[in-house]
């Protein structure tokens, strides 16, 4: 039986592979790492002086192009899928690239696999110009329920073609602070950082209002208050790869000067440093506001062997076991329900632990990237 052939659009925003990419680059490395060992695998992305034309990218083949110019270059994508002919088309959270797509390849089976609700919008895509492309995607894979449910409220006609699959994390590279490597590799770290005898609440994410820091803020007082040896560490930055700052990274940071002995701002960090500030913290907190599609720090997070808590929004509620691997807090009471769970896992050793280990059983049993591929790879085989 001949291998099937798969082609995976990048939206062209960040070369790939790119310490300093979005989610998306990131979940298509992974993605079609998994399908690469069963079938003939590309991915199509954006070009960069430091990266080939061709490479290779964890079994597929990568093949990039300049995408400074937007219709360039999905032209230019569109003109080599005709070549390679894949059985399926997988456009990546661009429903506007599936139409351009088809023009070039009519025949094309092409799927839609959407990160977020983002560009289903204006100012992205007209209703008109989304219902469109949506009706010419064979299928529309999203990341969760949540989103499932916000797609075909938009687009009711579409809803027979979704189908949820849930993202993952690389487990070994994600290590649990219980397992011996990540227990050495833990008390390692806190050394270095000064950490010892602190409690150390981390948030990892953009610093834009939609991600909540400024409830973590407001309840510092009563934090440090009931805790003392309180430290919170905000990883991030406003833009990916960037360390500019705006208006609001600005406000994030005169609040927390007041707290200077309880609160550290890092700067955005490569993805591959990221196991390490989660390894080296005791509680993860994730105060995200109600369009949070997935949330891969959840799991990440979770698979080194930490307790979350996060809003009850979004796909996160399909993550996180409230009151089991961690807590869910209602987005109407955001800060008076942080705080109150916050202190209850920084006052309670065995909670904090038992929480932890729950976490890493859910991550290993639902959230790795292995579990991502399977589910993927059933869905390509059902189509002969």
């Amino acid at each position: 039986m001949t291998r099937m052939k798969i082609g995976f659009v990048t939206p062209g925003s960040y070369p790939l592979p790119s310490a300093g990419s979005s989610s998306v680059e990131r979940v298509v490395e992974h993605v079609a790492g998994q399908l690469a060992a069963r079938m003939d695998t590309r991915v199509y992305g954006r070009s960069s002086p430091r990266l080939a034309r061709r490479s290779n990218l964890r079994g597929a083949l990568c093949v990039r192009f300049p995408a400074a110019d937007k219709k360039r270059y999905v032209s230019l994508v569109s003109r080599s899928l005709q070549s390679f002919a894949p059985d399926v088309i997988v456009v990546e959270n661009r429903p506007s690239y599936v139409l351009r797509i088809r023009k070039r390849n009519p025949k094309a089976r092409i799927w839609l696999n959407l990160h977020s609700s983002t560009f289903i919008r204006p100012p992205y895509i007209t209703l008109k110009r989304l219902k469109l492309s949506l009706r010419h995607a064979e299928k529309i894979i999203v990341n969760s329920s949540f989103l499932r449910d916000v797609v075909a409220a938009r687009v009711p006609e579409a809803a027979g073609k979704l189908q949820v699959i849930h993202l993952g994390v690389e487990c070994e590279r994600f290590p649990s602070q219980y397992s011996a490597e990540g227990s050495i590799r833990r008390y390692a770290l806190r050394s270095k950082r000064g950490w010892q005898g602190r409690s150390v609440v981390l948030f990892m994410g953009r610093l834009i209002p939609l991600k909540g820091v400024h409830h973590l803020l407001q309840i510092m007082p009563e934090l440090v208050k009931r805790h003392p040896r309180l430290l919170l560490v905000i990883v991030g930055s406003a833009f990916y790869g960037s360390h500019r700052t705006t208006a609001y990274t600005r406000k994030l940071h005169r609040l927390g000067r007041q707290w200077k002995d309880h609160i550290r701002f890092v700067p955005y960090v490569p993805h591959p440093q990221v196991p390490d500030w989660f390894l080296a913290s005791d509680i993860a907190v994730v105060p995200s506001g109600k369009r949070e599609a997935f949330g891969l720090v959840n799991v990440e997070a979770m698979s080194c062997g930490l307790p979350v808590v996060a809003t009850a929004s979004g796909g996160i509620k399909e993550i996180i076991e409230d009151g089991r691997t961690g807590f869910l807090v209602d987005p109407q009471r955001v800060q008076a329900e942080l705080q109150e769970r916050l202190l209850l896992l920084l006052e309670d050793d065995i909670l904090r632990t038992t929480m932890g280990l729950r976490s890493r059983e859910r991550v290993e049993q639902m959230f790795t990237w292995r579990c991502t591929g399977e589910r993927w790879i059933e869905l390509l085989h059902s189509l002969r």
